[in-house]
């Protein structure tokens, strides 16, 4: 597959929040709803680093990343989307291993994961337990499922 994770570069910012947007809208959601989460779906250059971004690179191309966010012992997965040309192929894997191995190296015991329902059953997959709802950050009355990975040392 030769794709490569690394720490995201605040000049890919922009690319970065342009592809979560066309990786939300793959779900058929409406124009509307994508405006709605354009703040939310944002990566601001100045937030890179600490939001520990990551992104599955090929041939200098990128088909998705992964954010790391809040300080040990708990951690959230704040953001992974894939391009979805790219969905299907390992990508999401990659990258969610990667988030799992980077939250033990700095000593994350548990992550939590607030959900787009359609990702659930990739993140259930992976080994995730559901363990409520939340609202969403971005549309009033909209719920999501609340995941969380147990991370052992």
């Amino acid at each position: 597959m030769n794709v490569r994770i690394r720490p995201a570069l605040p000049t890919e910012a922009e690319t970065l929040s342009d592809l979560a947007l066309r990786s939300k809208a793959h779900w058929g959601y409406d124009a509307a709803f994508l405006d709605a989460c354009r703040d939310e779906l944002t990566v601001g250059a100045s937030e890179v680093e600490s939001r520990r971004a990551a992104v599955a690179d090929r041939d200098g191309r990128i088909l998705g990343f992964t954010t790391l966010e809040n300080k040990p012992p708990m951690g959230t997965l704040g953001m992974m989307f894939v391009e979805p040309q790219a969905m299907g192929q390992g990508i999401g894997r990659l990258l969610f291993e990667n988030v799992v191995a980077t939250g033990r190296q700095l000593g994350f015991t548990r992550l939590t994961i607030d959900a787009d329902p359609n990702a659930e059953p990739f993140y259930r997959a992976m080994g995730a337990v559901r363990t409520g709802s939340a609202p969403s950050g971005s549309i009033p009355g909209r719920v999501l499922p609340q995941l969380a990975l147990a991370i052992h040392h």
